[in-house]
Formats: structure tokens, sequence, C-alpha cells
């Protein structure tokens, strides 16, 4: 897992991922992509993280991703749930497009239970709209 995330950290600092998903780009972090209010589609300047997740899995084939979807706490708990999978499974789609199959991604959603950000209900935060990309050997 260490190989992969230094090689996803310093491929997103050359192409110039967003800057969010650069700073999460560790030995120990999964790679996040982070979603606009109310939406579950990737934002342009995170297009080129997917291409580099896409590229890292390809040096390394029998790592397995796991996408996790998160959200702010402006909706209803169920409400988040749902709308955390539906951003893992466009993250999921976006991978699939570029070669990684379906079978070496899982899937799961936490909503507003894990926030980067502690927050009051109700309150939108960018950086709980996320999706964590992480890598397992």
């Amino acid at each position: 897992m260490r190989v992969l995330a230094v090689m996803i950290a310093g491929a997103l600092a050359a192409t110039g991922g967003s800057a969010g998903a650069q700073a999460q780009a560790s030995a120990t972090a999964p790679v996040m992509v982070f979603f606009d209010w109310g939406k579950d589609e990737v934002r342009r300047d995170d297009e080129g993280v997917l291409d580099t997740v896409a590229e890292a899995w390809r040096a390394k084939p029998s790592a397995h991703l796991l996408l996790t979807g998160h959200t702010d706490r402006s909706g209803n708990a169920a409400f988040n749930r749902q709308a955390g999978l539906a951003r893992a499974r466009t993250i999921r789609a976006g991978l699939e497009k570029r070669g990684i199959p379906r079978n070496a991604m899982s899937l799961a959603s936490f909503g507003e239970e894990r926030p980067l950000v502690p927050t009051e209900d109700g309150v939108r935060e960018v950086q709980n709209r996320r999706v964590e990309i992480a890598f397992e050997e």
C-alpha cells in the first residue's frame, strides 16, 4: 500500500490534481475526491485524480480498491448514506472507464457518520462530501 500511495502522491503533484486531492495523498491516507453540494458528478479538476489512481492500479493490478462515500450533515442520515453510495458508484464507473475491472473494487458508504470536519447538523462542508479511494493488498 505504501508504494502505491507514494506513486499516487507523486503523480498528483506532477499532473496538477486538485489541491484537496494532493493534500490527502500520502503513504497512509486514502486518495480523496470531493463533491459539490447535492451532486454526485466528479468535478473537472478531479478527473486527473482518477487517471492517476488507474495508473497506480495498473502498476499493481493485484491490489483491491475500497471506495467509501461520505457526505456532510446537510440532509437526513438515511438520505446521506444513499448519497455517499451514489458518489462511490460514480467513482467506480470512472475507474471502470479507465480499465479497472469492477471486481477489483468494493463500495461502502458512511454517509455523514465519519466527517473530516466536525460540524453541527445541517451544515454544508465540502471536505465531508467525498469518496475515499483506498488501496488494499
